[in-house]
């Protein structure tokens, strides 16, 4: 019978597993131009602001340095997903937000996962697919052991 420690090991695997796995899914259907993992996380942190980001607060979100940030920020200039505009309060800030093009692509990646969760969760009967949402639900909703 697998320990306390086993258990939570294998579930952080397989939830690991499962969310890869679904994401190469996704960028494969997209095709070769499908951006990277860290880009699509670029678009996502913008698209959740209500307003333009500076380059600090985004790499704050991410959780890296802001040299990083420039970098992905040109790609996804270049490719037409993000532009750059003046901050209105600060001449020397410069602002990031979405194009069109970036909320469609997001839209199209979000449709691909969306699709492979389906295709996943297709592979249970109705109950069972009922059974592990209610137990994801309890996970998710009660953090404490």
């Amino acid at each position: 019978m697998p320990t306390g420690g086993d258990e939570s090991a294998e579930l952080l695997d397989l939830l690991h597993r499962l969310l890869r796995d679904i994401r190469r899914s996704a960028a494969a259907s997209l095709g070769p131009t499908s951006q990277a993992p860290g880009q699509v996380r670029l678009l996502r942190v913008l698209q959740h602001c209500d307003e333009p980001l500076r380059l600090g607060h985004v790499a704050s979100a991410l959780d890296v340095a802001p040299r990083s940030v420039t970098s992905k920020v040109d790609a996804a200039e270049a490719d037409g997903l993000v532009r750059r505009i003046a901050d209105p309060t600060d001449r020397r800030a410069t602002l990031i937000e979405l194009t069109d093009a970036g909320r469609s692509l997001l839209a199209d990646v979000s449709a691909r996962r969306h699709e492979g969760v389906a295709g996943r969760l297709g592979r249970l009967a109705p109950d069972e697919r009922a059974q592990l949402l209610a137990l994801l639900r309890r996970l998710a909703d009660d953090p404490t052991p």
